[in-house]
């Protein structure tokens, strides 16, 4: 699994990135608890395999503490799913 996108809203302004890797079974129930936040206000949930992507520099920089959740390319959370938090920015930023 390099890079699987999951509940993309072909129209989402906002992503929300989950670096993971196989395996991985913290990353496995961030995943559940990210896909229907993410369907529900309406941002693009990207999964993306840090061992397997194209680009390297992922598993360097975040290889360490995953899971890791990005909200438009910047570090949102790692190890654990901040749901009252990444809701609320997801709100404010579809706000937009």
């Amino acid at each position: 699994m390099g890079c699987d996108t999951v509940d993309v809203d072909a129209h989402a302004a906002v992503v929300v990135t989950l670096l993971t890797r196989a395996g991985c079974s913290m990353c496995e129930r961030a995943r559940a608890e990210l896909a229907p936040l993410c369907a529900e206000l309406g941002a693009a949930l990207d999964v993306v395999d840090v061992d397997t992507a194209a680009d390297r520099e992922l598993r360097a920089e975040f290889g360490d503490r995953l899971p890791v959740v990005l909200l438009q390319g910047e570090e949102h959370s790692y190890w654990e799913v901040d749901g009252a938090r990444l809701r609320s920015d997801l709100a404010r930023l579809r706000a937009r």
